[in-house]
């Protein structure tokens, strides 16, 4: 059996072993692991950007990588319904790598720690043939911020906090070198977290998560943590016009951007009926006690079978 076999989440049921710390509150299968302190509960997430994968030097600028790998690293924590605090970098590159390249990468990231009052407090540097950078990021939730993916309930009605499919859509600017789209092509290079709307909805939902793998793989993760379903309305997904016009002229399909594309790092989270007065962005399904994710379409259902991008068995 090979890792492609059984895909990411696959290899990650196999190597988790619940805590037995008493001060786990969540730990593998979340946005972030949350624990106990003295002081109240702290949480923790980590992510890498490997050049070739998730940033090619011939579209991102060094800060524009820089400000990506913290943005992407908030979005974990504000789908958590946290506060960010500080942040460790571990990069490994390459010998012959230019300093101003450095200077630049760090650059973007300081900008990026600046607009959320975060430090980057520490860190580990050594060599390999390509660049990678680790990110680890610390924050603070309040008890009754604290959002998971496991507390969707059936009747809840699910959002979205944005456009999808600009993520995917970017991508494929680059990929087929399509001029113009310059909106597009800037949601790609600097992705924004949803941390000051995180802030406003906390509060009210049930479950949350952002998305950064595709709308099908994030309520497949909060159906399968919740042990329950979903309807997506697909006249409901919102996606902007000029992703849909790119779509057209790739002839491809502008909910696939959306449903299994990724990087959107907008937030999917679930309510009940009785808080929507709370809540903003845009309503686009609900929560089932069936254990499928059916895609509605003009009063006909799909099961959705694809359940997003895996970096082992989608990888190229």
């Amino acid at each position: 059996m090979k890792v492609k076999d059984i895909g990411e989440f696959g290899l990650i049921d196999k190597i988790s072993k619940k805590s037995i710390n008493k001060d786990v509150i969540v730990d593998i299968g979340d946005d972030a692991a949350v624990y106990k302190t003295e002081k109240g509960l702290q949480v923790i997430t980590t992510d890498s950007l490997i050049e070739g994968d998730h940033f090619s030097k011939e579209y991102f600028t060094p800060c524009q990588i820089g400000k990506k790998a913290i943005e992407i690293n908030v979005s974990d924590i504000a789908a958590m319904g946290a506060v960010p605090k500080h942040v460790l970098v571990s990069l490994a590159i390459p010998n012959d790598l230019d300093v101003k390249f450095v200077e630049e990468l760090y650059e973007g990231m300081w900008g990026v720690c600046d607009k959320y009052n975060l430090d980057i407090i520490g860190g580990n540097m050594t060599h390999c043939n390509i660049i990678v950078i680790s990110i680890s990021l610390i924050g603070e939730v309040k008890k009754n911020n604290l959002c998971l993916r496991c507390g969707a309930k059936p009747g809840d009605l699910i959002f979205v906090s944005g456009y999808l499919g600009n993520g995917r859509a970017g991508l494929r600017l680059f990929q087929e070198n399509v001029d113009g789209f310059n909106n597009i092509r800037k949601k790609y290079l600097e992705p924004k977290s949803q941390f000051d709307f995180s802030k406003k909805i906390a509060p009210y939902v049930n479950s949350m998560i952002d998305v950064s793998d595709g709308l099908a793989s994030e309520i497949n993760h909060i159906c399968d943590e919740s042990e329950c379903g979903a309807i997506i309305y697909k006249d409901k997904i919102p996606i902007n016009e000029d992703v849909r016009i790119l779509a057209k002229k790739l002839k491809e399909d502008e909910y696939t951007y959306a449903l299994f594309g990724g990087e959107d790092f907008q937030l999917v989270y679930t309510v009940s009926k009785e808080r929507l007065s709370n809540i903003d962005g845009f309503l686009i399904g609900e929560i089932t006690k069936n254990k499928k994710i059916l895609l509605s379409n003009k009063g006909k259902y799909e099961e959705i079978i694809n359940k997003g991008y895996d970096h082992f068995s989608n990888y190229k």
